[in-house]
């Protein structure tokens, strides 16, 4: 793989982010894969700790990511264990006793049961994994524990980004302050179906496991679900929020409690900001791109015309050239398939009216939609005339650089 420069688009610095009460983390360079850097990732939480999350909905589905799907169901955590550079994806038999292999490790050390340990893999699919290099390195993970280590371990599960990606918040449940971080890593192979791309996300609230499950998966069709690099869902997307309990504050009895008004709001934002970062951080990306869909049916056929819009290979190389070929758009519109009323049709950009009623508006100029383009942060709206349905989601463009970079990934 080449080196590679931090996107133009990635964050000035690395946020600043609050100990979570009962979560103490500890990476290492196990040699997975990669050569003189952290690959291996452990967290742990305490007794108690609940878990919602959502993985892949990909057949090729990974080892690790059908260890979480029934941990996920049973709802309590104590350790999270992260690799990079090799997904453990059709690795058959040897991939599944290497996920056994790895809870049962980390789970004596806690002192729990495998089935409370999550494991999740990111990086080449088809190679079998050597566990004992996992194995053998988690007693020194656990020995080297502590609070606080969010960019180690943001870099710990990095394969071909460009950044190491976390965001915080602190909320308020009734008169208690509650703290909210997250790491992630995600670069190509990203159009996350979920109902190469993962998410960690720790609380010190107190929140029942079917609460949890049932505000992660809202938020996360709204979030994650909604961004998209190059099309193609991968095989490991993981995405967990563990709420180790550790902050008292009253009860909370349902996710859509009044008490957890900030609480929800937080959360979410900090999972939007995740997900645009790894928008930010696509493979060769130099602009970060929003798609808004008004005027559908309903906010799930707004959705589907967004990602569509946000998909096209002719939409996003316009975009990465600063041609403002609005046809393109109309295209993708078309090619969608949902309902929309093409002779009402209304395209902007960055506010810009290009089209308005299904005609081009009077007066447009492709020179200074053209100038608008060139800035790092593209904008293009569009309503479909049909109902009152809308959606946003977000993208990037495509470069040269997405074929430099997959070109020579594996070697």
């Amino acid at each position: 793989m080449p080196s590679l420069k931090p996107s133009p688009l990635a964050p000035k610095r690395f946020p600043t982010l609050a100990p979570v009460h009962g979560v103490r983390l500890a990476t290492t360079a196990a040699g997975i894969r990669y050569v003189g850097r952290t690959d291996l990732l452990l967290a742990v939480m305490p007794e108690g700790t609940a878990v919602g999350g959502v993985v892949t909905t990909s057949k090729s589905a990974s080892a690790p990511v059908k260890w979480c799907q029934s941990g996920i169901k049973q709802g309590r955590a104590r350790a999270l264990v992260v690799n990079s550079g090799n997904s453990n994806t059709f690795t058959g038999k040897r991939g599944v006793a290497t996920v056994r292999a790895t809870a049962a490790t980390a789970a004596a050390l806690v002192g729990c049961r495998p089935d409370e340990v999550f494991v999740a893999s990111t990086g080449v699919i088809g190679e079998p994994p050597d566990s004992t290099k996992i194995t053998k390195a988690l007693p020194g993970l656990f020995a080297a524990l502590e609070p606080g280590a969010w960019r180690t371990a943001a870099e710990a599960i990095r394969t071909t980004d460009t950044f190491a990606k976390a965001a915080g918040a602190t909320a308020r449940i009734g008169n208690a302050r509650v703290n909210i971080a997250g790491i992630a890593k995600g670069s190509g192979m990203i159009a996350p179906n979920m109902a190469t791309m993962l998410s960690f996300v720790f609380t010190d609230a107190a929140i029942p496991p079917k609460a949890l499950q049932r505000m992660v998966a809202a938020m996360a069709d709204r979030t994650f679900n909604a961004i998209t690099v190059d099309s193609d869902t991968s095989t490991s997307d993981t995405v967990l929020v563990f709420a180790t309990g550790a902050v008292r504050h009253p009860r909370v009895a349902s996710a859509a409690a009044p008490l957890l008004a900030d609480f929800r709001a937080k959360l979410e934002g900090v999972m939007r900001d995740l997900a645009h970062q790894i928008v930010r951080d696509g493979e060769g990306a130099q602009k970060f791109i929003a798609v808004t869909v008004s005027g559908a049916t309903d906010d799930v056929s707004a959705r589907r015309i967004g990602m569509t819009i946000a998909n096209s290979p002719l939409v996003k190389t316009a975009i990465a050239g600063g041609d403002p070929n609005w046809g393109r758009v109309v295209m993708a519109v078309g090619k969608a398939g949902e309902p929309a009323n093409i002779a009402k049709l209304s395209i902007a950009m960055g506010g810009r009216p290009i089209a308005r009623k299904g005609e081009i508006v009077k007066g447009y100029s492709d020179a200074k939609v053209a100038r608008y383009l060139k800035g790092r942060e593209v904008a293009i709206e569009v309503d479909v005339a049909v109902g009152r349905g809308r959606a946003t989601v977000w993208t990037c463009d495509l470069t040269h650089g997405y074929i430099d970079i997959n070109a020579s990934y594996k070697t």
